[in-house]
């Protein structure tokens, strides 16, 4: 019994440091993590948070080159393997549906057109389940702003392939209200997270909405940086501002 207990304070000390890193430390929040789940390999709070913090550590790893693809695949799907785990300890929690949809969502965008549509259909189910038991989940609305409108900047032809070779019929859903309504209660929710309003300057530059997109980037501007990149979020924003700056709005 006294092992066990020295265990589970041991497993909560590392998942306490790992928090205290920081999202501008993913490397290190990923070691603490990792060690909670040597010694608890079913811990929920361990896997939800390291299947996140190696997808913050895979998103730096920047470039087309096979080599850094290869690196980034293999760190998603390890994060893959701590998210399901992670939901098979508690599914009735909306971190580890949150963890996999983002992870597959960061997975897919390397992979073919059959895989894209699997991955999909994982995607929205898993993210919808987030919402349904915490409507409040700001990540999870973000995951479900960035499916909606990545579906939409398909082309037809694309849309018409994947539901008739793949059976990626369910992807008509899809539409630009729900990405602007899951991005904007995403702001609403946590108004300083710059990811959310970035994205949500991007929908609104494909609707034409342009002094939207323009507000979005100057309230980024002003917000602090607490993600590992958000420097790199705050430069797309800025660049986004210098393209749209003269446009007029279209709707």
């Amino acid at each position: 019994m006294l092992a066990t207990n020295l265990a589970a304070q041991t497993v909560a000390r590392h998942i306490a440091e790992g928090d205290s890193a920081g999202l501008m430390h993913p490397d290190v929040q990923l070691k603490h993590y990792q060690a909670a789940l040597g010694l608890d390999s079913m811990s929920y709070e361990a896997n939800w948070k390291a299947a996140r913090a190696i997808a913050d550590v895979a998103k730096q790893i920047q470039g087309n080159a096979d080599s850094l693809k290869h690196r980034r695949d293999s760190l998603y799907s390890v994060g893959r393997t701590y998210a399901e785990r992670a939901i098979r300890a508690d599914s009735t929690k909306p971190d580890g549906h949150y963890a996999l949809a983002m992870v597959l969502g960061r997975l897919s965008r390397t992979k073919g057109s059959k895989e894209r549509v699997r991955y999909a259909k994982i995607i929205f189910d898993e993210a919808t389940r987030a919402v349904q038991i915490d409507s409040n989940y700001d990540l999870a609305h973000h995951v479900l702003g960035a499916w909606n409108a990545e579906v939409k900047r398909l082309s037809g032809f694309q849309r018409f392939f994947a539901k008739a070779l793949f059976g990626g019929g369910f992807m008509d859903k899809a539409n630009w209200d729900d990405a602007v309504r899951h991005f904007a209660r995403a702001v609403a929710i946590a108004p300083n997270h710059i990811y959310h309003r970035l994205e949500l300057a991007e929908v609104y530059t494909d609707l034409g909405q342009y002094s939207k997109a323009r507000e979005q980037c100057q309230v980024i501007a002003t917000l602090p940086e607490v993600d590992v990149m958000d420097g790199q979020y705050k430069k797309d924003a800025a660049d986004l501002f210098s393209d749209i700056k003269n446009e007029k709005d279209e709707r």
